[in-house]
């Protein structure tokens, strides 16, 4: 059985006898680039410097070489932008603050303050105002605020929709070519196509514009869910009215090789509550969600797939009602995330896409033994009866120690093994 079919298996809530594991198949289950080096060098692989496939986390590439030594079923693919409104194309040298030489795009241009804090500019363009940074000791960038003056008592819900666009023709032809190379993949394609992470505050600072319009302050933005939801529902409706024309033209090119799609980032929990209410998320978010998922399960055989950290167990039967079929990261540290618990009420109904390890606390600064002994528990409880895909309660960060990332996908061959998955 290869990885697609153990994916597709595992979705279906088919027993396999194991786990099918995903690292990289989506920019929440990835790995920092400097960890994918010190797994490269721990294997004995090739050392070279690694790609930065997702600059706004810095997470890196994951040849194929690692992938088949850990045992990973997924891929990726996506337009080959990034966040910061430039391609992942012309690759070129850069040395991180904490002396990795890794590739970068040809685009990414950055400055460095006299702190050490390093600036990233949209669109590669250095002579507007920066968009993100890396504070100095940091490994990843963070928004900046950019928001300009905007009517409070009138905004225009096609300021905060600027960045979403009817995909161009040089873009379909990428796809065509895309899909002839997909063809036979033995891994199951995990696909990142269309915008539709309602309300993801990873993407209302607009870090891919020049100068963004409307409300991009994110205190500001969460205010307005309450004080102006009818231009919350008009942002919305616009993002989703352009998300089914996209699809319109992308899924009668791309329904043969795709086994999932990448719907929601948009976080509603945090580490003890939810953002909103149940009541909140059915009358803001469901209409829009389910209008993108009834399309695609109407009109594709994909999967579709929504991210969200924290305490969301109240939320997760809304989440269901949505139309998502995959729930990711599945945040078992978080208050009231039980993986029994969770199991049991859900397991039916959506597929738990994570949880497989804590990522605060202890594949970062626990013992090998310690890690080992999380994934075979986690594996045996979200496992039973199919419905899980193994991957870590979000990316693996930079300073986690390789002992342990070695422990946690060997621990999760030892689960295989033992019920002897093919």
């Amino acid at each position: 059985m290869n990885g697609k079919e153990k994916i597709i298996s595992a979705i279906a809530k088919s027993d396999i006898g194991g786990v099918p594991v995903d690292f990289g198949g989506t920019a929440q289950t990835g790995i920092h680039i400097s960890c994918i080096a010190s797994l490269r060098e721990y294997l004995g692989l090739d050392i070279h410097p690694i790609k930065v496939v997702e600059p706004y986390q810095m997470l890196g590439e994951i040849e194929n070489d690692l992938k088949d030594i850990l045992g990973i079923d997924t891929m990726h693919i996506s337009a080959g932008g990034t966040m910061f409104g430039f391609k992942n194309e012309n690759w070129k040298e850069w040395k991180t603050p904490w002396g990795q030489t890794v590739l970068v795009p040809g685009m990414f241009n950055t400055t460095m303050d006299e702190k050490g804090d390093v600036f990233i500019y949209p669109e590669g363009d250095t002579s507007v105002m920066p968009s993100a940074k890396m504070p100095a000791s940091s490994f990843f960038f963070d928004a900046i605020a950019r928001q300009g003056c905007f009517d409070e008592n009138n905004p225009n819900p096609y300021d905060n929709t600027e960045e979403f666009s009817i995909i161009t023709d040089e873009e379909v032809d990428y796809w065509k070519n895309m899909a002839l190379d997909l063809k036979g993949s033995d891994k199951a394609v995990i696909a990142n196509l269309i915008v539709t992470g309602f309300g993801d505050v990873a993407m209302v600072p607009g870090v891919n514009l020049k100068n963004p319009k409307g409300i991009r302050d994110i205190t500001e933005w969460y205010m307005s869910t309450l004080i102006r939801p009818e231009y919350i529902h008009q942002v919305f409706e616009i993002q989703s009215d352009i998300a089914i024309e996209n699809l319109k033209i992308l899924a009668p090119i791309l329904n043969e090789v795709i086994d999932g799609i990448y719907i929601s980032g948009t976080d509603f929990g945090t580490q003890n509550s939810t953002f909103c209410d149940e009541e909140t998320y059915r009358t803001l978010y469901l209409p829009y969600y389910k209008k993108v998922n009834d399309w695609i399960h109407a009109h594709t055989n994909w999967k579709t797939f929504m991210h969200s950290c924290g305490a969301i167990k109240s939320l997760i039967p809304a989440i269901i009602d949505s139309g998502f079929d995959l729930l990711n990261p599945v945040q078992c540290s978080a208050t009231g995330m039980d993986p029994v618990e969770l199991k049991k009420e859900f397991g039916q109904d959506i597929v738990f896409w994570g949880g497989g390890i804590d990522t605060q606390k202890t594949l970062p600064f626990g013992t090998p033994e310690e890690v080992t002994k999380e994934v075979l528990y986690r594996c045996e409880v979200f496992s039973k009866n199919g419905g899980f895909v193994f991957s870590s309660i979000h990316n693996i960060q930079a300073g986690t120690p390789v002992e342990n990332i070695v422990a946690m996908f060997n621990a999760v061959k030892e689960f295989n093994e033992k019920r002897k998955v093919s």
